[in-house]
């Protein structure tokens, strides 16, 4: 099979595209999934780059954590899904702690049944594979708090990758009592279409500034020093990235199948919507641009949250996508998470 492949830890140049990849085996709780979509993550990039290698997967590797795609194979122990099955997930359970070494920038990866969802039926396979990674981490975040219905909730980076689910789920599936988010001026109108109840321009105010305190503020910008100062006693702060002073905590997020299909009728519905940024397209054969674009963001201390999708090419999807999600400016400067959007199995074909 088509993907690609690093056999040694480094730059974007030990990236390589390899027409000869073997397909991988499929164990008795996987399937096996031909890819439609892929997302990139920051954690792609940490990973080639070495900073987790003592507790990764044997060299050589094809990158890639979120999925979505068609399922063609089921192993022996498999009972919740058949072939043919269109189906979204995160591929690693644990996203630092024995990665897969076949992911999913390939036309096939191989998934455990339980780290895997049906896709939304309202959603294309671009907008899911925009999710996994995200959401769970969005979810599990929130879950770690006690989050729950009547409480409060201050989001830092309202309009990233994972911010803009924050909001969401908050409000729609945990039952907020009040959510406000922070965000850069252009954004403002994003963050209360999302959800939040207020919404703060970081670039005019300070949130350690507000008269009020929230049981529980989730920083996903780097700014837990801060953070602290606005949260109540006995409340907690999730912190994503940056140092951490008490009573922040961090955590890694554990990928589950069943998060997403908790999740799933919120986004059928509409309730909770995939944020996309229609920012020039990354097609497969750029797999090495995507990465260097990632780290160029990533060394001036910010992050995108873009999700690339191929619009030029496939004008009926972008009709598509366009009722099922909102489609956002995202501020460079606040967001947390970098998604790009590979069509494989028609780029590949």
């Amino acid at each position: 099979m088509k993907a690609w492949v690093y056999g040694e830890y480094g730059g974007v140049d030990v990236l390589k595209f390899d027409e000869n990849v073997s397909v991988p085996e499929v164990k008795e709780d996987q399937v096996l999934i031909k890819v439609v979509a892929a997302a990139l993550n920051p954690v792609d990039a940490k990973r080639r780059q070495g900073k987790f290698k003592a507790t990764d997967s044997p060299l050589p590797t094809v990158p890639g954590y979120d999925v979505a795609g068609v399922v063609v194979k089921v192993g022996s122990q498999v009972k919740e899904f058949k072939e043919g099955d269109e189906v979204y997930g995160d591929v690693n359970e644990k996203a630092l702690d024995g990665p897969k070494q076949f992911g999913s920038l390939a036309e096939y990866t191989a998934v455990e049944e339980k780290l895997l969802a049906l896709k939304p039926k309202n959603l294309d396979f671009v907008q899911a594979a925009s999710l996994p990674l995200a959401i769970e981490t969005a979810y599990e975040g929130l879950e770690r708090t006690g989050f729950s219905a009547g409480k409060s909730i201050l989001v830092l980076n309202g309009s990233g990758g994972v911010g803009s689910l924050v909001i969401q789920l908050a409000k729609q599936v945990f039952g907020a009592s009040k959510v406000v988010a922070t965000s850069g001026t252009r954004n403002l109108e994003l963050l209360k279409i999302l959800g939040a109840d207020l919404a703060i321009d970081y670039t005019k105010e300070n949130f350690e500034d507000l008269p009020e305190k929230f049981d529980v503020v989730y920083d996903a910008i780097g700014q837990c020093d801060k953070a602290v100062k606005v949260v109540n006693e006995g409340g907690a702060v999730v912190v994503l990235t940056g140092a951490v002073t008490p009573p922040g905590f961090r955590f890694v997020v554990t990928s589950n199948g069943a998060v997403l299909k908790k999740l799933n009728p919120y986004l059928e519905s509409g309730k909770v919507k995939p944020v996309i940024d229609p920012k020039g397209p990354f097609p497969f054969s750029q797999v090495a641009e995507a990465f260097s674009y990632i780290e160029t963001n990533r060394a001036s201390g910010k992050y995108c949250s873009y999700r690339l999708i191929f619009g030029n090419r496939f004008p009926s999807l972008v009709l598509s996508i366009a009722k099922h999600c909102i489609i956002s400016k995202v501020d460079r400067g606040i967001s947390v998470f970098f998604f790009f959007f590979f069509f494989i199995e028609r780029v590949l074909a």
